[in-house]
């Protein structure tokens, strides 16, 4: 037992300090391409960039391929190299998918952060982020990973993309971050009438995606921080007394409850042509109605960025 426990730490104590050994190497490595890129060499350091890349990744140090590819495109960035950096973020993400590397927040983080630096109306931010997404979903078949989403929806409302992020903390899990950029979305760009319409969408959409929980969170936090919203239950405008209702009706799950609310508020409900489609999906989803023969749910989700399809449903 002692031989067999000398062994092990020798075994560890080798695999510690190889590593050791690959990450001075990389930052070896890195020096030097940092160097070429300082002196505005910036041609022949993207070139070794790519040739070190597919080096690594032959010799499935894959790790270290990701490494050196996100400190590239950082650097690159830095320099205002932006398709150089682009291509290393692409690279990156090729890493990624041919190692079939696990999601983790950090990697998420990183891959926001390269989506962040990228030129907003560059065709290769629109390939990246669909990679990105399609990846974060591990294979899922969802739609990317909650966590991506959303660091995506905080990027693209700090451009003030507003409806591009909304689609994103659609998918994501932050009601309350959804309804601070539907506050400020809706003071930007928004007639005075419509406050209730930006935030009645989104809580009919979070409902169609059976995420009862961002509903009402998102629900709450926009009205309760809206400067054009009177405290209540219940409120000035008839549509927010709706949502309201249908929060607890969703709860209650009584179809004559649900009913009975949209017979009430079809005035307000026709204000826009899509209410009803969501509220067919969400009597599906909570309440056991059938569906109609001419479902159209696939377009329920509202304005969706070009990059993950064309654009379907009603935008306010």
């Amino acid at each position: 037992m002692a031989y067999r426990s000398l062994y092990v730490m020798s075994e560890q104590e080798s695999l510690k300090s190889s590593s050791v050994r690959n990450r001075g190497g990389v930052q070896r490595v890195e020096g030097k391409l940092r160097a070429s890129v300082e002196r505005g060499d910036y041609y022949e350091a993207h070139q070794m960039y790519r040739t070190l890349f597919f080096r690594y990744m032959s010799q499935a140090k894959h790790a270290e391929a990701r490494e050196l590819m996100y400190n590239g495109a950082l650097l690159f960035f830095s320099y205002n190299q932006q398709n150089s950096a682009a291509d290393l973020s692409m690279l990156e993400l090729e890493s990624l998918e041919k190692s079939g590397a696990k999601v983790d927040d950090e990697t998420l983080e990183h891959l926001a952060k390269l989506f962040s630096l990228m030129d907003p109306n560059s065709p290769e931010r629109v390939a990246f982020v669909s990679r990105a997404i399609k990846w974060s979903s591990g294979g899922s078949g969802k739609l990317g990973h909650p966590k991506l989403h959303q660091l995506l929806a905080l990027t693209l409302w700090k451009e003030q993309n507003y409806s591009e992020s909304r689609y994103h903390f659609l998918h994501s899990s932050d009601g309350e971050g959804c309804a601070q950029m539907l506050v400020e979305y809706s003071s930007a760009r928004g007639f005075h009438g419509e406050v209730d319409m930006f935030v009645a969408q989104a809580v009919l959409q979070f409902l169609c995606l059976k995420n009862k929980t961002s509903a009402l969170v998102v629900f709450t936090t926009y009205t309760q921080k809206h400067p054009s919203i009177e405290k209540g239950p219940p409120y000035v405008q008839p549509l927010l007394n709706f949502l309201w209702f249908l929060l607890l009706a969703v709860d209650g799950g009584k179809l004559t409850v649900f009913t009975v609310l949209c017979e009430q508020y079809q005035p307000s409900l026709k204000r826009d042509p899509m209410y009803n489609e969501y509220l067919d999906r969400i009597g599906q989803l909570f309440f056991g109605v059938p569906p109609k023969q001419s479902s159209s749910y696939g377009g329920l989700l509202g304005k969706k960025p070009r990059y993950l399809c064309v654009n379907t449903g009603h935008d306010s």
